[in-house]
């Protein structure tokens, strides 16, 4: 059901950024007056709908995880009329060619960006909540088979902690240890407990008891505790903070990236085919284990969780199309730098054996990852 339901909601997210990195390739071939033929998102030999102006066709294809734009004159092996070689792609000059390509995955950082402003907007970022007054999440009904010291004392979710005993807004680890102290030290006596609830302060008397969490004995009083929620942004800040976002997930990428696509990446994800270890939570994942873990953390309701997780996504993938490998994007630059370093062209013919065993590599990488993702799926943390 997680698989579905995060396939309903990651799938046409995906396409729809991707469908933007086309776009971006379309407006500035179209701009810098390039012939194009295509633009389809999804692929597939069949057409879900298309229509067709001047010499443009446009549609869907029903194997929604990608998208495409032709641009004439990009495939070596095309033949093009006499009277379309002013409006080739081979026949501008390389700095728009070089735009043009670029355009693709600098579409994802844009929308990382508005993605992260909104999540900034709406949810705030967590990383800047205060860590107290903790907020009650949750209030056990029962403790040691009873009533819990929580419920007999009137606790509720939402209350502020202000304070407990002697301590002033504590922390989590000092609630713990002040509950434990009580326990050990004066069983039996009542706690006394400051909360702050819808703006008012109550004071409130609890005993707490021994109970075993974890395989250990300690203080409870059946809470479950939290930080607040952060508070959402203005959408000036939000924006700025959108960007730096993009810039932290940039890093954040290419880390990922080198330790993914390394050597001991590559081999751990092969490796875990044929061996019975378990999966890491910072394992690599296909569309389908991301999908499996947003319709878990949709179930559960975090949703600001989930729309960080498309911002970075989307930033992700940027960066992948910009490996300078061919047929990547970052590849086609790579070969307009050489081009340009070299005063002629690259023989385009010459860097199919390269795109074949590029793409052949990624075909099996993907490929054991969502064998992976079926037969051993990450457990959130």
């Amino acid at each position: 059901m997680d698989l579905l339901l995060g396939a309903l909601i990651f799938l046409p997210f995906l396409t729809v950024v991707i469908a933007i990195h086309e776009l971006g390739h379309f407006y500035f071939a179209r701009r810098f007056g390039m012939k194009v033929t295509e633009y389809f998102v999804g692929f597939g030999p069949r057409k879900i709908w298309s229509r067709r102006k001047g010499e443009l066709e446009y549609g869907v294809k029903p194997i929604f995880i990608g998208g495409y734009v032709k641009i004439a004159g990009m495939n070596p092996y095309e033949e093009n009329p006499p009277e379309d070689v002013p409006r080739l792609y081979a026949s501008q000059p390389i700095w728009q060619r070089a735009i043009t390509i670029f355009a693709g995955p600098g579409t994802h950082f844009v929308v990382a960006a508005l993605i992260f402003a909104v999540w900034l907007a709406i949810f705030g970022d967590p990383r800047t909540a205060p860590l107290a007054p903790l907020v009650i999440d949750e209030v056990e009904v029962t403790l040691n088979g009873a009533e819990s010291p929580a419920a007999a004392a009137g606790i509720e979710p939402g209350d502020l902690i202000l304070r407990l005993g002697e301590v002033d807004e504590p922390t989590a680890e000092q609630l713990t240890d002040v509950i434990t102290s009580q326990v050990e030290d004066r069983p039996g006596e009542p706690l006394t407990l400051l909360v702050e609830r819808g703006g008012e302060t109550v004071t409130l008397t609890v005993v707490p008891e021994l109970a075993e969490v974890d395989g250990e004995t300690r203080g409870r009083m059946g809470i479950i505790v939290g930080p607040p929620d952060p508070e959402p942004v203005a959408i000036g800040a939000a924006l700025v903070g959108g960007v730096k976002e993009v810039d932290f997930a940039v890093r954040e990428s290419f880390s990922q990236i080198g330790r993914v696509f390394g050597p001991e990446g590559v081999g751990r994800v092969f490796g875990l085919l044929f061996n019975d270890e378990q999966r890491r939570p910072d394992d690599a994942a296909s569309v389908v284990g991301i999908s499996q873990q947003v319709g878990a953390t949709s179930s559960a309701g975090d949703w600001s969780t989930i729309v960080y997780l498309f911002g970075f996504v989307t930033v992700f993938v940027g960066l992948i199309n910009l490996v300078p490998l061919p047929p990547f994007d970052g590849g086609h630059l790579l070969t307009l730098a050489i081009e340009k370093v070299r005063g002629r062209a690259v023989d385009m013919r010459t860097l199919i054996p390269i795109s074949a065993a590029v793409m052949a590599f990624f075909v099996m990488f993907v490929g054991a990852t969502i064998v992976l993702d079926v037969t051993k799926p990450i457990s959130l943390p």
